[in-house]
């Protein structure tokens, strides 16, 4: 080994002044998009929108704007449109540019710093990278102000200026429309915006901002091009496109009866609250109880969601749960030997809705997904406390109806305990007690292992003859589970199919539940292609959504996609998943139904000839079609080279882009509200696939 000179050691390991890199400009967020965005993928490119969006949603909240319009156009392009102020077009002291092109090129410039008297009172942007950040991951991005009777405009590309601001006629309106269209080198998974998740933000956002009209138009179908000059709403151009608008003047509490709106309210009065607290411009907070075991909590700070929570909903489990033990104990609903209420019993069943409004708010991170600012638990505990005594006082069949749901969840928890403990006792997850129907992996490494959930035991017997030993565990059901959407933890694991599963993920559940201690991975559901498959799914999903979340948000539950038909030609098999595969393979090949052989069976298929045969006179091959409705038509092998084979199978994983929407849909599918679940059936009816 030759030995390497003292000056050969330091050039490899140079380490100076010339090593360190400054970036100019927007450069650090095209370098490192995730710490501005979150992610590149779908979720990131929605952000974009949120984003402009929210610049224009800060206006509304400081009185200066009413009308926000979103509209998705042809060419991945997004246009966001408010009857704002319009983003300043002097000259920036500073910068000695327009005050536009700072906004829109340097990170950290905005009127978000100043406070009331230079900017906003309360904003959602507080550190002033919104704009320029969208900025910087597009391809193309144009502005224009109108303002003080004149338009403005400057474009832009990868956050880069290509002309300054120039003036471009007169105008009667005020505002800023910005328009950009997301840069594919930095979304490389594809520019796909999903309008109904837009429509979901933006209905949202309405609630939250009691009076301002937000208008979203899906124009991406349409094919004229029109110039920003001659439009400044969209939707008064005459263009036909899908659009919902929304304006609500009752702010959250409009939003928790659309939140509750396929459940059963166990009171009337809905509590509503609106107040100025110490150190916090707003505090103002919504709630219903329903007759049910789950809760629905959202919480926002400067109108911008908090899905991991913070301050403010610390402060408001608190005072909840301090405030119904009070009542309960005060009017002798409870007695003195039972426990208090615990923050889970209190919030079974709830609905609210939490917004707190900052001036100098802190959020814990870019995409401000947890409010950090400390005087927001205070205020939220004052005002709320105050508010909710008054309103459990004044209303007390209501305050009954509550204090009783809420000691039914307390009994409901320890009779869950009790069962839970006598389930899921110490060892049980060891692989002492594994159900016996398991057929486990001999992998002890979860990150490998996986979990095939199989319908039946026909099914199960043929996955298990065609799996790989190693890395794949079998699971059959006996038929459907039980529904758990308004069942209570002891009468689950009361269910044999569901205890069964429990044990086998090896995570327990409910309060101990550990996604450290999954024994697998991957947990498919494999059911076979027909009605009864479907429900089994739909039957799955729900225990996974309401018991095991966490599996789903960390891509561990997936559906695995068995093919509905093998086509053999000659020596050839196909395997299609579609009827249009089918017919699309057979129309290439130039395959007639007169050269087709329905099967049954494999067995059957493996008897037709193979060869060539007389058809009309000309020689081709003969062909069978088998058409699969249950996984125990396959034989072992055909199981595995369509279904379970990792180099070949199809499989969907299963992801919540909207957990309100989901909730909702799960709320109306397999709870109790018959009439809106017939009349989803009867609105989508035509969307479905029957197999007769």
């Amino acid at each position: 080994m030759t030995k390497k000179s003292e000056k050969e050691v330091k050039k490899e390991g140079k380490y100076d002044a010339s090593s360190i890199q400054v970036l100019e400009g927007l450069e650090p967020v095209r370098r490192r998009p995730g710490m501005y965005i979150g992610t590149t993928g779908p979720d990131g490119l929605h952000h974009l929108i949120t984003e402009i969006f929210d610049n224009s949603r800060d206006e509304a909240m400081g009185g200066f704007a009413n009308r926000i319009e979103v509209v998705l156009l042809p060419g991945n392009r997004v246009r966001v449109t408010d009857n704002g102020r319009g983003i300043p077009v002097d000259i920036h002291k500073q910068t000695k540019v327009s005050a536009l092109e700072t906004i829109m090129t340097v990170l950290h410039a905005g009127g978000k710093f100043g406070g009331e008297d230079t900017g906003y009172k309360v904003s959602g942007g507080l550190h002033g990278v919104g704009a320029s950040v969208v900025n910087a991951l597009s391809n193309y991005m144009k502005v224009i102000v109108h303002k003080e009777g004149y338009a403005y405009m400057q474009e832009y590309s990868k956050g880069k200026v290509k002309a300054p601001v120039k003036k471009i006629g007169k105008t009667e309106n005020h505002g800023t429309v910005v328009n950009f269209e997301p840069d594919p080198e930095i979304f490389k998974e594809g520019i796909i915006f999903d309008f109904n998740r837009v429509i979901s933000h933006m209905r949202q956002q309405a609630y939250l901002v009691k009076g301002l009209r937000i208008t979203a138009i899906d124009a991406r179908g349409v094919t004229e091009k029109f110039a920003d000059k001659e439009i400044f709403y969209f939707s008064e151009f005459g263009i036909e496109a899908p659009s919902q608008s929304f304006c609500f003047e009752g702010g959250l509490l409009s939003l928790v009866k659309f939140y509750n709106q396929f459940q059963k309210p166990i009171h009337k009065n809905v509590f509503y609250v609106e107040k100025k607290a110490e150190g916090v411009e707003s505090v103002e907070i919504s709630l219903q109880y329903a007759d049910d075991i789950s809760s629905r909590i959202l919480s926002f700070a400067n109108d911008i969601e908090t899905p991991e929570g913070g301050t403010h909903l610390t402060g408001f489990k608190t005072s909840l749960t301090r405030s119904l033990n009070s009542y309960a104990r005060k009017n002798n609903l409870t007695k003195e030997s039972e426990d208090n209420f615990t923050g889970d019993d209190a919030l079974e069943g709830l609905t609210a809705v939490i917004s707190v409004k900052i001036r100098e708010i802190q959020f814990e991170g870019q995409t401000k997904a947890k409010l950090g600012s400390v005087e927001a638990r205070g205020a939220v505990e004052e005002v709320f406390g105050e508010a909710f005594n008054a309103f459990l006082e004044e209303n007390p069949d209501d305050a009954r109806s509550i204090v009783s749901k809420v000691i039914l969840a307390l009994k409901a928890r320890k009779a869950a305990k009790a069962a839970k403990d006598s389930i899921l006792r110490k060892g049980a997850l060891e692989g002492m007690t594994l159900p016996g129907k398991l057929a486990d992996c001999q992998s002890k490494d979860a990150s490998e292992s996986e979990l095939i959930i199989v319908e039946g035991d026909s099914a199960g017997g043929t996955a298990k003859m065609g799996r790989d030993r190693r890395t794949q565990a079998i699971l059959p059901l006996r038929g459907k589970i039980l529904n758990v959407e308004r069942a209570r933890l002891d009468k689950m694991l009361d269910s044999e199919q569901i205890k069964n599963l429990v044990v086998a993920i090896g995570a327990a559940i409910g309060d101990t539940f550990d996604i450290e201690k999954l024994r697998y991975h991957k947990i498919i559901i494999a059911t076979d292609a027909d009605v009864d498959g479907a429900h089994i799914t739909t039957l799955l999903l729900t225990l996974f959504y309401r018991y095991f979340k966490p599996l789903i948000d960390n891509g561990h539950i997936c559906i695995a996609q068995p093919p509905l038909y093998k086509v053999k030609v000659g020596k050839e098999v196909h395997y299609f998943y579609t009827e249009e595969e089918k017919e699309s393979f057979f129309k290439k090949s130039k395959i007639s139904d007169t050269e087709v052989a329905e099967v049954e069976s494999t067995e059957e298929a493996a008897e037709i000839v193979e060869g060539a045969e007389e058809v009309e006179g000309k020689k081709g091959p003969k062909v069978s079609v088998q058409r699969y409705k249950g996984l125990g038509e396959m034989n072992a092998d055909e199981l595995w080279e369509t279904t379970m084979d990792p180099a070949r199978r199809m499989m969907k994983r299963v992801t919540i882009n909207d957990a309100q929407e989901a909730d909702k849909v799960f709320d109306m599918l397999m709870g109790t509200d018959v009439p809106s679940r017939k009349a989803f059936i009867q609105s989508n009816a035509k969307l479905a696939n029957i197999d007769i």
